[in-house]
């Protein structure tokens, strides 16, 4: 049986990408009319149309559960945890922890979030795949790799995902 969760862009993530696309648009004019089509501007936009489409190819798309795996699928990349890999499912209930989280690489409000965050209150790298800030599951396997998803079913994809018997390790994040 696979069950699929796609991804759903609210308000808020859709003006943060109209934001992040009109700046760099004004960046660009502007370099293009300072310059008068110099190497500066023409570099500018080089880099920010690489930019530009190396985050739309990393934009999550959906979760897949199947039932050997779980696969979190973006336009060109799948991010895939065999599910006898899995340690720990929970739920991001409080919304402070993720403030903690500090965007290294990847999309931070263009069409999502999603990459590689570093956690400055572990002090350790996390993936992110979330195209709400809200609805928050992080996912953890047995190499101690924490994936942050968001769904809008948080409470079934957690039951689907949670291994037979229970977690495995329970962490308290309950402190800030």
């Amino acid at each position: 049986m696979i069950t699929i969760y796609k991804y759903r862009f609210d308000r808020r993530t859709l003006y943060w990408t109209l934001a992040h696309l009109a700046v760099f648009t004004l960046i660009g004019f502007g370099l293009y009319y300072l310059y008068e089509g110099g190497y500066f501007s023409a570099w500018f936009t080089s880099f920010i149309v690489a930019l530009i489409a190396l985050m739309t190819l990393s934009i999550p798309r959906k979760i897949v559960v199947k039932e050997d795996a779980v696969e979190i699928r973006c336009l060109l990349d799948i991010t895939e945890i065999q599910r006898k890999d899995i340690k720990a499912v929970r739920r991001i209930d409080n919304p402070k922890r993720m403030k903690w989280l500090i965007p290294l690489f990847g999309g931070c409000g263009f069409f999502g979030y999603y990459g590689y965050f570093f956690d400055l209150r572990r002090f350790e790298m996390v993936r992110l795949y979330a195209s709400v800030w809200r609805n928050f599951v992080e996912i953890e396997d047995i190499f101690d790799e924490r994936i942050i998803v968001s769904c809008p079913d948080v409470d079934r994809l957690i039951e689907e995902l949670t291994p037979p018997g229970g977690n495995r390790e329970e962490k308290n994040d309950d402190e800030i």
